[in-house]
């Protein structure tokens, strides 16, 4: 067993395994490969997507820029140069599939162009409509603040992109803005993805 647990890729795919298992013993209680499973499985995934993103998003503003000025320099490499490359690499790929499957569950259900017009085109008469749009727009922001602003920024301030010390600074500061700008929309979307569903289903 220690040596499935010590081998992070052993690990998922017997996680993944069980996951598929589960899923099929869903199917079978489901009866059918309906929408209702589909779904099932693309909020499955979405979450499972999500909480890889956001909880690095934490970790990067909960831990890692509030302790690095304690660092000391001779430190600093070691999360710069290995650490903070690869946390960013499953960041912002996990950003990308929770905005895809989030997308493909909206159309799953029906409400893509509802939501994304914020309940407007229905007169803002269908609630649910109007709170899963505010979700989805405040997780489009944050989408895009990682891909447009985050991930360029810090592939400067990691050194991945050649820049001097003066662009290094500012490439640190505007990535460590646009993330905490997305810790900051992070709560009132959480609370419109997990109430939405709650209250209306």
């Amino acid at each position: 067993m220690a040596g499935l647990l010590s081998n992070l890729r052993n690990t998922l795919i017997v996680a993944f395994i069980l996951a598929i298992i589960l899923i099929a013993g869903y199917q079978v209680h489901n009866g059918a490969m309906d929408a209702i499973f589909w779904q099932a499985v693309f909020r499955f995934l979405h979450t499972t997507f999500g909480i890889l993103w956001i909880g690095l998003l934490y970790y990067f503003n909960f831990v890692q820029i509030r302790k690095m000025p304690e660092i000391p320099a001779e430190l600093k490499p070691a999360v710069s140069k290995y650490i903070a490359p690869e946390a960013l690499f499953w960041f912002r790929w996990a950003a990308l599939f929770t905005w895809v499957m989030g997308v493909i569950l909206a159309i799953n259900r029906g409400y893509l162009v509802q939501a994304f017009t914020v309940g407007a085109l229905e007169g803002f008469s269908v609630p649910q409509h109007t709170f899963i749009g505010v979700g989805m727009w405040l997780a489009t922001v944050m989408f895009f603040n990682v891909w447009v602003f985050i991930w360029p920024a810090q592939k400067i301030a990691l050194g991945i992109v050649e820049g001097d010390a003066d662009a290094k600074a500012a490439a640190t500061r505007k990535a460590m803005l646009f993330s905490r700008t997305n810790t900051l929309l992070s709560i009132p979307m959480l609370v419109t993805m997990t109430m939405t569903q709650t209250i209306f289903g």
